[in-house]
């Protein structure tokens, strides 16, 4: 069995639709051999990316930033995980009221220290809310565990 870990930081009822959105793919009917496991950023740590195969990666856009919760993650976790975890499938959506250039550059520069490969652009739902974002990250989700599921990732 594989396992796809979810760890995105949702302080808000839309923000937290969106991580039961990504999870809510993860799980969909069709897949069968993938443990999904979320988790807010705060409670995940290198355990966690030790014992994943792909990782999906949540946050709000925060003064140009990625949230402080996913960045203690990284801060926790990258290290602990950096010569064990490279290559790991990873995908991140980010909640962004503005355009989200500052908090993608950031996760990306982290992610391409530890080495993980992403599996898809990042995915940046910009402005002001849209039911629609809930749908992407759905998407994303299921994307993810297919192609874990699927032998692909």
């Amino acid at each position: 069995m594989k396992r796809l870990l979810i760890v995105a930081h949702a302080p808000s009822p839309n923000t937290l639709r969106l991580r039961e959105a990504a999870a809510r793919g993860a799980r969909h009917p069709d897949i069968d051999d993938v443990e999904v496991v979320v988790k807010a950023p705060l409670e995940a740590g290198p355990e966690d990316v030790l014992a994943c195969d792909a990782i999906l990666l949540g946050t709000t856009e925060n003064l140009g930033y990625m949230s402080g919760a996913l960045k203690d993650f990284f801060d926790r976790s990258y290290y602990a995980v950096l010569e064990e975890k490279q290559g790991l499938p990873c995908a991140l959506y980010i909640r962004a009221g503005h355009d989200g250039t500052g908090t993608r550059r950031a996760v990306e520069s982290i992610v391409t220290g530890l080495r993980w490969k992403w599996v898809q652009e990042p995915l940046t739902l910009r402005g002001e809310w849209q039911d629609g974002f809930v749908d992407r990250v759905e998407e994303l989700g299921l994307y993810l565990a297919a192609g874990l599921d699927g032998g692909i990732l």
